[in-house]
């Protein structure tokens, strides 16, 4: 499985029941009323497009809770490139369990393969260049997870998961507390407070706020919010590897490779995860 501090066992565990609590309710009726209970059968992830596979490990853990009688080939695994007509897996076992888990199992995997691949397409724009790519925290309510983990997959970079485990002191952070320094300086103190150690990165939204940053310090990374590429020039000529940078806002296909040649340490794009479009796939019985 990937490495992230989120995808624990008891992580993974409360989203799956959650969301089968959510479709399946007190019964899956549709399969109870039209198929045996002895029913054995088995189906097969039918790829319908192209694109970057994810969600593999994710549907073998679905499919266990559902029914640890259900077995999964995997002939396909997270990160590989696919094209329309591959199967990435198949699964036998209980008809019924095969039918409760499939519509969950589909909307993981199409979603994550989606992120997967726009984020694979985005990571190669930055080829030869220092940049990584990051997500955001412009994520689906409690699909944050598997959004996160496809970005993984696509070969991406995860941001801070939460408001809980960096700090991230944003432009209207900073307008109401008065300025980038007594932003800081807040900070600082209220960790002092709480006994806590956290990274802090400081948005600024021009060279002068660059230069307040910078004459401040006490903090980990400075994002460039909606700047142009020449202004981002600027700030890394200013910064001169004092701290890690990181471009953000607006920042689209078409803009990308140019934004990382300015040689910023980090690319920040909402889009990965609130505007991926899905891959198309289904689960087909054979």
């Amino acid at each position: 499985m990937q490495t992230a501090s989120y995808l624990t066992p008891e992580a993974l565990t409360t989203f799956i029941r959650t969301a089968l609590a959510e479709d399946v309710g007190d019964g899956d009726h549709s399969s109870r009323a039209a198929i045996p209970a002895t029913a054995r059968n088995r189906a097969h992830l039918l790829v319908k497009g192209e694109g970057v596979l994810a969600g593999v490990e994710l549907a073998q853990l679905i499919f266990a809770e559902v029914d640890p009688e259900l077995q999964v080939e995997v002939r396909l695994n997270d990160g590989a490139r696919v094209q329309h007509g591959d199967v990435a897996f198949v699964v036998e076992g209980p008809a019924r369990s095969i039918l409760t888990a499939e519509r969950l199992v589909l909307n993981c995997m199409q979603r994550m393969s989606g992120i997967a691949t726009y984020t694979a397409n985005l990571q190669q724009k930055l080829a030869g260049t220092r940049a990584r790519l990051l997500d955001t925290r412009k994520t689906t309510p409690n699909f944050r997870l598997c959004e996160k983990w496809a970005v993984l997959i696509g070969g991406g970079t995860n941001h801070r998961y939460g408001l809980f485990d960096m700090i991230m002191l944003k432009d209207n952070h900073v307008d109401y507390a008065g300025g980038i320094r007594q932003a800081i300086e807040a900070t600082h103190a209220y960790l002092r407070e709480l006994g806590r150690q956290l990274p802090i990165e400081v948005e600024t939204r021009t060279l002068a706020e660059v230069q307040q940053a910078l004459e401040v310090g006490g903090i980990d990374r400075i994002m460039l919010d909606n700047m142009s590429p020449a202004q981002m020039q600027e700030a890394v000529a200013l910064v001169a590897d004092r701290f890690p940078l990181e471009a953000s806002g607006g920042i689209t296909e078409q803009t990308i490779a140019e934004v990382a040649a300015t040689g910023v340490d980090y690319i920040s794009v909402g889009a990965l995860t609130h505007s991926a479009d899905s891959l198309d796939m289904s689960l087909k019985a054979f």
